[in-house]
């Protein structure tokens, strides 16, 4: 059974056999709840921050995208 949050790991609608891999909205997703999931993964081992069964470059840079929203952005009010 996937897990609820669609967050990435073992556990993940991506990972059940025939499934299409995690796209673009599927990396926003999990770069925007990737402190969550951090904490969480620390814990309990199925429940990973990164899904291995992605698309590529899609997913990537919607991770990379969720990810810099929620951790500070680009980093232009930095000195």
């Amino acid at each position: 059974m996937a897990n609820v949050l669609a967050v990435a790991g073992p556990n993940s609608k991506y990972q059940i056999s025939g499934s299409r891999p995690a796209g673009f909205w599927a990396g926003l997703w999990h770069g925007l709840i990737c402190p969550i999931t951090f904490l969480i993964s620390l814990f309990n081992p199925g429940v990973r921050i990164y899904e291995v069964h992605n698309r590529g470059r899609l997913y990537d840079f919607g991770f990379l995208l969720g990810a810099s929203s929620t951790l500070g952005g680009s980093g232009s009010q930095a000195r």
